[in-house]
């Protein structure tokens, strides 16, 4: 898969899976590639980037299994934001199905 194409997708992921929680990392990583091939690290610079743009925001908690875990939770900027790349992806899914299923001939 493209890469461009993949890391726009991926932007879309994360957010999508904050919606109803608040994950940590190393948890995001293990939720998207049950349906996507991405390397453990694809995640960490979206997540760094969305925190600097406001969109989601983070904090520490502790865990019975080692260290602290770094938490992140979506914030009503990155809903809205969520909800326009949802809207937009829909949109070129829907045309580029509409060119792939049409008239070749046209």
């Amino acid at each position: 898969m493209d890469i461009q194409l993949k890391k726009g997708a991926l932007e879309l992921c994360v957010l999508g899976q904050l919606l109803d929680q608040d994950l940590y990392g190393y948890n995001l990583v293990e939720r998207i590639t049950k349906h996507i091939d991405i390397s453990d690290g694809t995640v960490y610079p979206i997540l760094r980037r969305l925190e600097k743009e406001g969109l989601v925001e983070s904090y520490l908690k502790e865990s019975s299994e080692g260290p602290a875990r770094r938490y992140y939770r979506i914030n009503g900027q990155g809903k809205a934001h969520f909800e326009s790349l949802f809207s937009d992806w829909r949109s070129l899914n829907h045309g580029v199905e509409e060119i792939l299923r049409g008239d070749k001939n046209e």
